[in-house]
């Protein structure tokens, strides 16, 4: 089964930030659903040195439809030179729940 839906990863670092963009997608209908996950540590390679960081992570719940609009506007509300945004399709899904996705982004 294919659906035309994705979820966003999106790292952002502290809670408060997570909170503002989340509100931002949803408020623009950009996205049905955002779950802001407990603090986490990253580990990655910038400037070619290796960091540690407390990140907050987003699952930002969307359709294929609205992602261009959607990566757009977190990277215009996005602290980081880079924000990390990453789309996973969505293969399945309860009948409902798929159904509820594509009226809250309609």
């Amino acid at each position: 089964m294919t659906t035309p839906f994705q979820v966003v990863l999106c790292s952002c670092p502290d809670k408060a930030t997570a909170k503002a963009i989340a509100e931002k997608v949803l408020r623009a209908r950009l996205a049905a659903c955002v779950n802001i996950g407990a603090p986490s540590t990253s580990m990655y390679w910038w400037d070619d040195h290796l960091h540690s960081d407390d990140e907050v992570m987003l699952a930002i719940k969307t359709s294929q439809e609205h992602l261009e609009a959607l990566f757009a506007m977190v990277e215009a509300a996005h602290p980081y030179e880079v924000a990390e945004l990453i789309a996973l399709p969505v293969t399945a899904g309860s009948e409902a729940y798929l159904h509820w996705l594509k009226e809250v982004t309609s």
